[in-house]
């Protein structure tokens, strides 16, 4: 690519950049701040449109980075289709010649888009403050963070949390726990946000046209052109199983069935692609042995709910496995490590720090004559298991605490739960 056109795509890309307005802030824009002062390049991973980009502009705007004190490159603009060897020291010159800080923050989005980036980043690694972003066919973004892995630090970024949501609706929930009022209206958006999920894009347009775009261009660049061809069928009836399952369990030889694919490490190489895209995640049944943990049945989950409520594909309309999955997806977003738990019965999530297991936390649309024994039964067996005192029962909007075998239990909604800090 010659010299001078490389120049002008960089102009017009950096002011295209500044010119970014109106973005809602982000909790991970504090986060990856902090993390800067390592002096290790960051890679935000995570689904395609979950706002990426956007946040290289957020983390600019709390820095108060100047015109020249950052570069931002989009690698996936047609325009640098010619991109060589020769032209990464061409950016370097094109710092010097426009008088950019000497320790300029590079913003460097869709990287994989162009060949041996890596080389270059881990020689300029320690002369600049470098923040990069991508996810394609070629190379899925959690990929990027194992080429660099023990020179980089890789942040995971999700969909809209329901606190980045209220935000977007300018919703002030400061005095929240003392107003009534204020108390419907967030129960209000917490509804309407378990039914359209937190994409970015699908919270400003409301449109599920926008949601199946989405997931096809997923499904279609970053799985099944990693496949050959005849593969294109079975990959959608296994897409279509997911989405039919969430909050279920998961197992090769079930995918094997649906699928009609025999060879069990394609199978497996398939299964993983799906969450290395990011459009589901799973989680293993806890065991001390990994082997154990390896053998058992995963569970799986959207990485939002807008997907199998939205999409069309023919889904049982089980309030539960819906609110099973925003747990998760909470629990997630929080930073948590998360299985789940079954003996005799069964406890939806575990949450392991360190060696320990440190909480039990049952998902539930709410807590009912039928349900309400085998719940609790669950939650109390996890609690014994582990050596737990407390317990937690998320529900859609009641309320309670109680003691069983003098184990607290704590029943508390969902939407009141994330918005604890």
């Amino acid at each position: 690519m010659k010299r001078d056109l490389l120049y002008q795509v960089l102009y017009s890309q950096q002011e295209d950049f500044l010119s970014l307005s109106n973005l809602i802030d982000r909790e991970k824009t504090k986060e990856v701040i902090k993390l800067l002062k390592l002096k290790l390049p960051i890679i935000l991973i995570g689904i395609r449109r979950c706002g990426k980009s956007s946040l290289l502009k957020l983390i600019s705007n709390e820095l108060k980075l100047t015109k020249k004190d950052f570069l931002y490159i989009n690698f996936n603009d047609e325009r640098l289709i010619n991109f060589s060897d020769e032209n990464f020291q061409n950016i370097l010159d094109y710092l010097e010649e426009n008088k950019y800080s000497k320790k300029s923050y590079l913003f460097l989005d869709e990287i994989q888009e162009v060949k041996n980036w890596e080389k270059w980043v881990d020689r300029i690694k320690e002369k600049f403050p470098i923040l990069i972003t991508g996810s394609n066919s070629r190379l899925l973004s959690s990929e990027i963070s194992t080429i660099l892995t023990g020179r980089s630090i890789s942040i995971n970024l999700f969909p809209f949390s329901f606190r980045e949501y209220l935000d977007y609706k300018k919703i002030n929930i400061t005095n929240y726990s003392l107003d009534t009022k204020l108390q419907n209206k967030i129960k209000s958006n917490f509804k309407e946000y378990s039914i359209n999920g937190g994409m970015p894009k699908m919270v400003l347009e409301k449109n599920k046209i926008i949601l199946r775009e989405l997931y096809e261009n997923i499904i279609y660049r970053d799985i099944i052109k990693r496949f050959n061809s005849n593969l294109e069928k079975p990959i959608k009836e296994i897409s279509i199983y997911f989405l039919s399952n969430i909050s279920s369990d998961i197992s090769l030889r079930t995918l094997s069935k649906i699928s009609g694919i025999k060879n069990l490490g394609v199978l497996s190489e398939i299964y993983s692609s799906f969450e290395k895209a990011f459009l589901f995640f799973m989680i293993n049944k806890f065991d001390y042995s990994v082997k154990k943990q390896i053998q058992n049945p995963k569970k799986i989950y959207s990485i939002d709910v807008g997907f199998p409520n939205n999409l069309g594909f023919k889904f049982s309309k089980d309030s539960g496995k819906i609110f099973e999955n925003m747990v998760a997806i909470s629990l997630r977003q929080k930073g948590f490590e998360i299985y789940y738990y079954r003996g005799k019965a069964e406890c939806d999530f575990v949450i392991r720090d360190g060696t320990k297991i440190k909480k039990a936390i049952q998902a539930t649309y709410e807590l009912n004559e039928k349900n309400k024994k085998r719940e609790i039964r669950g939650l109390v067996e996890a609690m014994e298991k582990f050596g737990l005192k407390e317990g937690i029962i998320l529900t859609y909007d009641e309320e309670d605490e109680f003691k069983i075998n003098k184990k607290r239990v704590i029943v508390k909604p969902l939407w009141k739960w994330v918005l604890e800090k």
